[in-house]
């Protein structure tokens, strides 16, 4: 008899308006796990630099990616919406939880840009979308993940996540 897998942890990442959180419910639903939105944990001075319009530096990234780290490695299993735009982030991200794996949301920049335009009440302006595409690291070949365009349904594209993670636990 084989163990059961343990519950995932999964980081769905990509940049503003990619559709991380609503990915990262539907998937999390789909799993069985929690689902956590990193931008809850984003302290108030980063949300009012984002809103203003100023992008983040790495200085302000670090205590919250510690945060998203914690809650990652505390929870059982869980779908955390992420942006993880660089390789370090995602590093950090796995030294507190080792194991987890990414689901990288892409999409055209012109897809990315109208969806961005059309959201309201985010603190993130659709502005700063330029400053993220120029920040993202694709995913290295040595690291666990998987990239999903998202001009597809929510649904599908967390089906597909299911399904790579369903395949990864075989």
């Amino acid at each position: 008899m084989r163990d059961a897998a343990p519950p995932p942890r999964v980081v769905v990442m990509g940049v503003s308006a990619a559709g991380k959180s609503s990915v990262g419910v539907d998937l999390a639903r789909l799993a069985g796990v929690r689902f956590i939105d990193a931008d809850d944990l984003h302290p108030p001075g980063n949300v009012a630099k984002m809103a203003s319009g100023t992008p983040l530096e790495d200085d302000d990234r670090w205590p919250w990616l510690d945060e998203v780290a914690a809650a990652l490695a505390e929870a059982e299993g869980a779908v955390v919406a992420c942006s993880a735009l660089k390789r370090s982030y995602r590093d950090r991200l796995r030294a507190a939880a080792p194991g987890a794996v990414f689901v990288h949301l892409t999409g055209s920049t012109a897809l990315l840009a109208e969806r961005a335009g059309g959201r309201g009440g985010h603190f993130m302006p659709p502005a700063l979308l330029r400053s993220q595409l120029d920040t993202l690291e694709s995913l290295g070949l040595d690291e666990t993940g998987i990239e999903i365009d998202v001009d597809a349904p929510v649904a599908q594209i967390a089906q597909t996540a299911l399904e790579w993670m369903d395949a990864r636990a075989r």
